[in-house]
């Protein structure tokens, strides 16, 4: 039994005793306790792989740093930097298994990632794992460092490489949007305001308009993205740089920006940018903008695909699955409801981390965990409702064009197109007359000898509807005195 127990487990200690730690593990007992400590969300940081190869960069940069500086044997960092790089290359991911939502502000998984990195690094110096007297996961993989500086670190660089798939999918959906502007550019319909009947527009305006509202929130997300940019590495606990080399902050930087091939940069004060949660807060915000946004597009897309008979009935989405249990026939539009659910999370996730923000303490911030993971499922949720939304839905949208063309044409809201030619008053009384009776604008108009009919007719020429034009009203306005009723 000894014997079989000494193949499957390693003994391994800490300040409050020893731990048997499963023989084939390259986490180890700090990462066991807080395997132990946190069973909360279910969701290991491995969910996140960003976050995984983030931390694998950091690392390699502090023994690239702490190398130069003197301070690292050679032959240990290059084992370290080998296994961060294998880790940026997506190997050892499952080792990270401590809980994505813990106490302590990540310190958990800094030890995940030191003791990861130290038993990989063992190995491929020929040691057994745990065999720490040869590479130590705080003395060497930790070096220089502290979680305060290490873990904002990370998330700042994972955020950023999750941003450019949000940014590209968010241009990819404004694309699919301008292709719809483009086929529905002649489709004449009624815009409305307050749900009511408003002025004529073209179908290709209304899809160009959510066009237009995508790119302005993917620009605003290069702006956001910018501070993220902005690290506290080299701060160590609280932003003094005790316990590493005046040299080391400056040196760690360099080597990140190479790591990571993205700007990066050092804050000019380092206290304030370990205790400053500030680039979180605000990137959270332009996320709330662009999903408020986009549930307000899924809302639309909602209305004007009512019906079949008996709704708008503007627009069809496509058809994705059968929609009840009980009615035969007929058809959700899931996929603009699974984007709107998803817009609640995001609305949600900003005021998590507005709560964790505010609750920051003097130096330090301990709840940035619960920041990183409310930034990462809103992300990494609105990429994948961008593409959704794109591909299963906008694609494949039809027009019911003479639908909408009938409903230009009967609808009351043309009127308002005649007010500089017949005059306000007249042309409510012409309205009203509309609607008691059901009879179209230009019967009535030319009934009361308020415009010709060809004047009628150009006036109320669709492309003259839907933009700006020069107004020819000399010819009209000496009849507007007999447009009172």
């Amino acid at each position: 039994m000894t014997n079989i127990k000494a193949d499957t487990v390693r003994i391994e200690h800490d300040l409050l005793g020893d731990r048997d730690i499963p023989a084939d593990a390259y986490w180890g007992i700090h990462t066991l306790r807080a395997v132990e400590n946190f069973p909360i969300s279910g969701i290991p940081i491995s969910t996140y792989p960003d976050l995984v190869v983030a931390l694998g960069c950091v690392k390699q940069a502090a023994a690239l740093a702490n190398r130069d500086l003197g301070l690292l044997d050679s032959g240990i960092a290059d084992a370290i930097v080998a296994a961060c790089s294998e880790i940026r290359d997506g190997a050892l991911h499952n080792q990270f298994v401590v809980d994505v939502i813990q106490g302590g502000a990540g310190t958990s998984t800094n030890m995940n990632a030191n003791e990861v990195i130290a038993n990989r690094a063992l190995e491929i110096l020929g040691h057994r794992r745990g065999n720490y007297t040869a590479l130590h996961p705080l003395d060497h993989v930790n070096m220089s460092q502290s979680t305060n500086d290490v873990y904002p670190t990370a998330l700042k660089v994972a955020v950023a490489f999750a941003l450019v798939r949000l940014q590209q999918s968010m241009r990819s959906l404004a694309t699919a949007f301008n292709g719809k502007a483009v086929e529905f550019a002649d489709v004449v319909k009624m815009g409305r305001t307050q749900l009511q009947d408003a002025v004529p527009m073209t179908l290709g305006q209304e899809f160009g308009t959510y066009e237009v509202m995508l790119g302005e929130d993917a620009d605003r997300l290069l702006e956001a993205g910018a501070l993220i940019g902005e690290i506290n590495l080299g701060g160590t606990a609280i932003g003094t740089g005790l316990n590493a080399h005046p040299r080391y902050a400056e040196l760690v930087c360099r080597h990140l920006n190479n790591v990571v091939a993205m700007p990066v940069s050092t804050a000019a004060n380092l206290v304030e940018a370990t205790q400053d949660v500030g680039s979180f807060v605000q990137l959270s915000g332009v996320l709330k903008r662009t999903a408020v946004k986009l549930s307000k597009i899924c809302n639309d897309l909602r209305l004007l695909s009512s019906g079949p008979r008996a709704g708008f009935s503007e627009i069809n989405l496509p058809a994705m699955q059968a929609g009840s249990s009980i009615m035969p026939g007929k058809v959700n539009p899931v996929i603009p409801e699974v984007v709107n659910q998803i817009a609640f999370e995001v609305i949600g996730n900003d005021v998590t981390i507005s709560l964790a923000a505010e609750a920051g303490q003097l130096q330090l911030n301990a709840f940035e965990p619960i920041i990183a993971h409310s930034l990462f499922q809103s992300i990494t949720h609105l990429t994948n409702a961008c593409d959704t939304l794109a591909t299963r839905c906008i694609a494949g949208i039809t027009a019911n064009v003479e639908h909408l063309r009938r409903m230009v044409e009967h609808s009351i809201g043309v009127v308002t197109a005649l007010n500089p030619y017949i005059g306000y008053a007249a042309a409510t009384s012409v309205a009203a007359d509309a609607l008691a009776t059901g009879r179209s604008i230009p019967s009535l108009v030319l009934e009361r000898g308020l415009l010709t009919e060809s004047e009628i007719t150009e006036i109320l020429r669709p492309e003259n509807l839907i933009r700006s034009v020069e107004l020819n009203i000399n010819s009209t306005q000496g009849r507007q005195q007999t447009l009172v009723p």
